[in-house]
């Protein structure tokens, strides 16, 4: 075969095998068109805007009867979150069929029935849960935390004080609050922070309201999913928060209807509730008839022997020598002195 022949060989296989080579590739890319894309799990900022959790169309609810270690905050920088009341939905309330997007500033705060201890407790207790939970954050971005809290003291789901609101949960480390529950509060706040978080805790007591959270109970940040966000309607994005209010009529401004009356607890965790111990009752002794003792040839005689004091026993002799006739006092005649 001459060298012309075998280039030309050579060149038939080389582009029999590119010609292979890119029927595979047209057959995997054929492949994956046909294969439908796996649905994605989890969600990113893409999918959180007002009215999101509608879109999802979920009609799952919490239980009623969720433990308060199920409803806490399962991590740092989210809240927990709570059964939905079982009060009657007034009558004229009549739900929206169609998708509403609007955010509806909530009422501002009033504080007309405070003494002024509850109201020097309350000023404690919310500027905690701001410095904690948005010390970092802008000023819109605590007044937006301390929003949610004073929209939970007028919501019919949660306590009705701002202290019992922050530290709710934490005589169960339970807490809606994660800080209330693992350690931080040892960390002593700066005093440039503390003196920020005060300042906008008591803009908020004062009637401020942060209208682009609305009515929102529930916040997360960014590096937190809870189960909870999608089964309610998100309000506003501030800073690193995510902001949630329930669906229905107990998202709406209606359902903050619990007027402020002040009882605000001390500032800090609440006592542990110590676990319930049940009274031990002794039954009467009465006409129960004692059994006899048991007498002493009944018990074992080894056992007898060791618990009753007895002479010694002398040993017998199994010899029929006589006794020896020495004395006494003779007996040791003989032997060496010592």
């Amino acid at each position: 075969m001459s060298r012309a022949q075998l280039l030309l060989v050579a060149l038939i296989v080389a582009m029999a095998a590119v010609s292979a080579r890119a029927a595979i590739i047209v057959v995997t890319v054929a492949a994956q068109r046909a294969t439908p894309p796996a649905p994605p799990k989890g969600y990113d900022a893409g999918d959180h805007f007002p009215g999101a959790a509608l879109l999802y169309a979920s009609d799952l609810s919490l239980p009623t009867a969720a433990t308060d270690t199920s409803l806490a905050a399962p991590a740092s920088g989210t809240t927990g979150t709570a059964p939905l009341p079982t009060l009657p939905i007034p009558a004229t309330y009549v739900a929206s069929p169609t998708l509403d997007g609007t955010i509806h500033p909530a009422r501002p705060f009033v504080m007309a029935r405070a003494s002024g201890s509850d109201y020097g407790r309350a000023l404690n207790c919310l500027a905690t849960a701001i410095y904690y939970e948005a010390a970092s954050e802008p000023d819109a971005g605590q007044r937006a935390v301390a929003q949610v809290i004073l929209n939970r003291v007028r919501h019919p789901a949660f306590p009705g004080t701002v202290c019992g609101v922050v530290y709710q949960g934490s005589e169960k480390s339970g807490c809606q609050f994660s800080y209330a529950c693992d350690g931080a509060m040892a960390r002593i706040p700066s005093r440039t922070g503390w003196a920020r978080a005060l300042h906008n805790a008591g803009l908020m007591l004062a009637g401020t309201v942060e209208g682009q959270v609305g009515t929102a109970t529930h916040y997360h940040t960014y590096a937190v999913t809870p189960r909870w966000n999608r089964q309610m309607v998100m309000t506003a994005v501030i800073g690193a928060h995510f902001f949630h209010r329930w669906q229905g009529y107990w998202g709406t401004p209606a359902s903050l209807s619990v007027p402020y009356r002040g009882g605000e607890p001390l500032p800090g965790p609440h006592a542990r509730i110590a676990p319930l111990v049940l009274p031990v009752t002794i039954a009467s002794t009465a006409g129960i008839v004692s059994p006899a003792a048991t007498p002493a040839s009944a018990i074992q005689p080894a056992y007898v022997d060791r618990s009753i004091a007895r002479a010694p026993v002398p040993p017998v002799r199994t010899d029929t020598l006589p006794d020896s006739q020495i004395l006494d006092k003779w007996k040791d005649s003989g032997k060496p002195l010592r």
